[in-house]
């Protein structure tokens, strides 16, 4: 390493999407990387010999090698840019004693049922009307062992519920019931999908109050314990269920600026009571007919996907060299810039092959659309949520108001024809 040059690690899980994008934000911040990953293959192609094969699934063993290898080639920073390395850099990290968030955190935000438990041990807050900071809301929930009264659970937290594995993130397994019937179908599909990943039989699972309303995603940084929102996205089509798959993001919010600001106490608090500190916050909530944020979802990364794309900074900075600045610990400026923005996830109509996504270039021609990205060349294999685990792609778009972007999604969208054969 150059005198004076810092040098990062980067945990790139193989499936991740993120991999260009960290390595080109580290490359315009001109620091040292070292990545690691549980294939050579993902190393080699992202880093050729400045690599470490590690093992994703012994998050204690890899940070004992990252941490021997820290012994020869020092660390500044150690940092995870999907879920499946966060524990392994927080392990890494307080090993070498650089700043990150406590493992046990962690643990809890990959486990959902520990994080359901950590909320709900959160002190009771004042009302709103009290002039105090709202409470910190969350669904009412069971979490049921592998032979548990499902149907009794659901009962208990209310019509509709909602079934989650508390292992998966991305709206993998998760589904909306209406009655006992509909628990046990959506119980038995999830114990499914977990089976075929590999996942052990006992796992519980949890049984969730199904709250109504819109719903928002949050991406926010963590410096001291202290909490900075950096931009909330409205995602402006229902999700009502029975399936939960996400499509476009828009920001900034077009909700009330009182409501935006209870967003941002309510991912502050949800933060503090799992006992994160440092870093990158991604959180999801609703917001229910009475404006009040309830927490569904928090975790330690970025924004999934490539949907970090829609955010740029002062001075054009993006929300990878943003993260990396604050591990660094180099300035941070997390003014984002004016233009409205927004990102479509391209939806997955039916499970089969890949032959073709037809009309790409008509989407692209669309007034305000930056880019369309296909992410499953043809020929791969695609499924829809809750058993699927990828996008077809993404779409991007920047204008100057929130309601033009949403309208260049929905029109490029249009022209999309997804062509996909049977299996």
């Amino acid at each position: 390493m150059i005198p004076g040059v810092s040098r990062v690690l980067l945990l790139l899980p193989s499936g991740t999407y993120k991999a260009p994008d960290f390595l080109d934000a580290a490359r315009r911040l001109d620091v040292d990387v070292v990545v690691a990953s549980e294939t050579e293959q993902t190393l080699a192609d992202a880093m050729g010999d400045r690599a470490l094969v590690v093992d994703l699934s012994d998050p204690s063993g890899s940070a004992r090698t990252i941490t021997a290898l820290a012994a020869r080639l020092p660390l500044d920073a150690v940092l995870a840019v999907d879920d499946q390395g966060l524990l392994i850099a927080a392990l890494a990290a307080r090993e070498l004693g650089l700043p990150a968030n406590d493992p046990e955190a962690v643990r809890r935000t990959r486990d959902k049922a520990a994080m359901r438990a950590a909320l709900d041990a959160a002190p009771v807050r004042p009302p709103v009307d009290a002039g105090g900071p709202p409470p910190l809301l969350q669904p009412a929930f069971r979490v049921v062992a592998q032979d548990g009264d499902v149907v009794a659970a659901a009962e208990e937290v209310g019509w509709p519920v909602v079934v989650k594995p508390v292992s998966l993130s991305a709206s993998r397994g998760v589904i909306r019931a209406d009655d006992p019937a509909g628990v046990a179908r959506a119980v038995a599909r999830v114990r499914a999908i977990l089976d075929g990943d590999g996942h052990p039989g006992e796992e519980p699972l949890l049984i969730e109050q199904y709250v109504p309303g819109d719903e928002v995603a949050v991406e926010a940084l963590l410096r001291g314990g202290g909490l900075e929102v950096l931009a909330i996205f409205d995602k402006p089509d229902p999700l009502t269920g029975p399936y939960f798959e996400e499509t476009i993001y828009v920001t900034p919010s077009r909700l009330p600026a009182g409501i935006q600001e209870a967003i941002g106490r309510s991912v502050a608090a949800a933060a503090a009571a799992i006992g994160l500190s440092e870093g990158p916050v991604h959180a999801e909530l609703r917001i229910d007919p009475e404006g009040r944020p309830w927490t569904l979802e928090l975790a330690a990364r970025t924004i999934g996907g490539l949907c970090a794309r829609t955010l740029r900074f002062a001075a054009g900075v993006t929300l990878e060299e943003l993260v990396l600045r604050h591990a660094l610990g180099l300035p941070v400026d997390p003014r984002r810039e004016r233009p409205a923005a927004g990102v479509m996830m391209l939806p997955i109509p039916r499970a089969g092959r890949l032959v073709a996504v037809h009309g790409q270039e008509e989407a692209r021609a669309v007034d305000h659309i930056t880019a369309l990205e296909i992410s499953i060349p043809p020929g791969g294999r695609v499924r829809p949520l809750p058993e699927g685990d990828r996008y077809l792609g993404f779409l991007f778009a920047r204008a100057s108001t929130p309601a033009e972007v949403e309208d260049a999604l929905r029109t490029a969208h249009a022209h999309l024809d997804i062509e996909i054969e049977p299996t």
